[in-house]
């Protein structure tokens, strides 16, 4: 990750916009600064009247009202320099809000890479341990000690050696571990237990035990079967501040209620209490219209910073985006899609069809089991 430098020099570099997962890299010509190293230091904030005001604070984090304005207009980061920035200091705000279940969610490499046909989970894995720990950094002091985990021992032993060197603590007051801890006294080659737990996909031995010292943990690459693990760690160390980095809870909800997966009160329980602080997902659409060019690709994003509102985004090109709506709520990916295309049709790109073409576009239903209402739900998963 970049570094933080003091910025000497200043000159005009082809940056990414943003390379959100599954959405190609473009050169934009952004005016940045950059240190002697060659490190990217964006400073620029845009005026109301589209010009570049350079050297410009964010407002401060105890000034409620300007901190709020801004975050509900802040602008899809144009690298992950900004990226890090702007998710920690989400996080140090919801956390001043007393929230303790936190959701980080952003595309952990670029486009151009994540389209690569060598790209394995592993890269991915990798390449979240490192923002990982980059973002730990902002958090661990002398007296507040950060914890990354993964789901077991094995894992942990992978990512530390092909990452990090073999190295448990990349960072002062920063380590390393897992969520399932074996017992160091159990010598047993062979673990009977081991095979029911494996049958039914409910771990890999061990058990969830709290660190001594620890204030947060960084949850990484666990599935939809290990975040019961995760939800008993916040029951025996409830005062922790507990960030689920990169999960893709979107997905994992989906997966509740299959065989040997939790079932859906585990959304009600748990999961619906998760607080998204930083959020930011693309999406991909295609629409077929009667006339010239008859198809229409666009592609949008749903971002949030904390405590801004959920903004629906939609890609004008050469890297910028245009604010759709900004909602308290967050939208389902049905309503999200749906909002996309009313933008269009509002500017004329596409026709506005008639209700029954629509139904047939749409189908009866466009929201998720857990996007709907819950009687025992909690709505902090969406606002």
């Amino acid at each position: 990750m970049m570094a933080l430098a003091c910025c000497t020099s200043l000159t005009t570099v082809h940056a990414f916009a943003f390379t959100f997962g599954g959405v190609a890299p473009r050169s934009v010509g952004l005016n940045t600064r950059t240190d002697s190293t060659g490190s990217v230091c964006p400073s620029r904030v845009v005026s109301s009247k589209n010009k570049p005001l350079w050297n410009v604070p964010p407002p401060s984090e105890t000034d409620v009202e300007a901190v709020k304005a801004g975050a509900d207009r802040e602008a899809p980061p144009a690298s992950f320099f900004e990226l890090q920035i702007n998710c920690a200091r989400a996080t140090r705000l919801a956390m001043a809000d007393g929230y303790k279940l936190l959701e980080v969610e952003f595309p952990p490499l670029p486009a151009n890479v994540l389209e690569l046909d060598d790209v394995s989970a592993y890269d991915v894995a990798q390449a979240n341990v490192k923002l990982a720990v980059e973002f730990a950094k902002n958090f661990a002091t002398s007296d507040y000690g950060v914890a990354i985990l993964l789901p077991d021992e094995a894992e942990l032993g992978i990512m530390v050696e092909r990452t990090l060197g073999g190295n448990t603590k990349p960072f002062p007051n920063v380590q390393m571990s897992s969520l399932r801890v074996s017992d160091p006294n159990d010598d047993r080659i062979f673990k009977p237990e081991l095979l029911l737990l494996n049958l039914f996909g409910s771990g890999s031995g061990g058990s969830v035990k709290p660190l001594d010292g620890v204030n947060m943990y960084i949850i990484l690459v666990a599935s939809a079967q290990e975040l019961p693990d995760v939800e008993e760690l916040s029951q025996l160390d409830p005062n922790a501040t507990i960030v689920f980095y990169n999960l893709k809870l979107d997905v994992l909800r989906g997966d509740l209620g299959a065989p040997a997966f939790p079932s859906k009160e585990f959304q009600d329980r748990f999961l619906s209490t998760v607080k998204p602080v930083y959020y930011l997902r693309t999406r991909q659409y295609s629409r077929s219209t009667p006339n010239p060019p008859f198809l229409v690709n666009f592609q949008g994003c749903l971002f949030r910073s904390y405590p801004g509102v959920f903004q629906t985004l939609l890609d004008t090109g050469n890297g910028r985006y245009r604010r759709v709506k900004g909602s308290a709520v967050r939208p389902g990916l049905g309503a999200f899609k749906e909002e996309l295309t009313q933008s269009l049709i509002v500017e004329g790109v596409i026709q506005e069809e008639s209700k029954t073409l629509n139904f047939l576009r749409t189908g009866y239903k466009t929201s998720t089991w857990w996007e709907d209402e819950r009687e025992n739900a909690s709505d902090e998963w969406k606002s």
